[in-house]
């Protein structure tokens, strides 16, 4: 058993091994086991993946999205975009649903932590296109919601965020919990 064991662990070295910097760009942003990554993917549905259940353009725009990669046919999660807020990387990438794509950011990659293909993409190039940046989401928010226009950041304008906070409180306890703290506290 453990000489399998052996053999199947020096079997999957080379896929767990492989790195993905060379050629890439990406800015690095100094998180917890960060490496740059640049690879071929195609851009897929989890749902339809995983459980066979797939929607029209990955579900467009509504679902979360993966990356098959090219070199290993691993799973790739992009969660987030090259944005400084940590917005999602969905509205980048759901518009080449089913397409094969370069992709340039950086993975995380900590088994001990639990983050395995992790990415932050960062840049985005179609087969025979140029390189575009993965910077959409905000611009896109800002379209699906003009009445929300003002000073300072999206979510603090966001409706969705202000009928959570209507209801919930700051705390998630309430506005009794969120007076009772605010009077201890401040």
């Amino acid at each position: 058993m453990i000489r399998f064991a052996l053999i199947a662990t020096l079997a999957a070295a080379p896929a767990l091994a492989q790195d993905f910097s060379e050629g890439s760009e990406a800015r690095e942003w100094g998180l917890f086991a960060e490496q740059k990554a640049l690879f071929t993917a195609t851009v897929s549905d989890p749902l339809c993946e995983l459980a066979g259940d797939c929607a029209d353009d990955c579900g467009g725009g509504t679902r979360q999205v993966v990356l098959i990669r090219k070199a290993d046919n691993a799973m790739v999660f992009p969660l987030k975009n090259a944005q400084s807020a940590f917005n999602g990387a969905v509205a980048d990438l759901a518009p080449f649903c089913g397409q094969t794509v370069d992709v340039d950011g950086l993975l995380i990659e900590d088994p001990e932590i639990g983050a395995t293909n992790v990415y932050l993409v960062q840049r985005i190039r179609p087969e025979g296109g140029e390189w575009q940046r993965a910077n959409t989401w905000t611009d896109n928010w800002a379209e699906k919601n003009p009445e929300t226009e003002g000073p300072g950041p999206w979510f603090r304008r966001d409706p969705r965020v202000l009928e959570e906070l209507e209801r919930e409180g700051y705390l998630g306890l309430g506005e009794e919990a969120d007076q009772e703290f605010f009077k201890d506290w401040f």
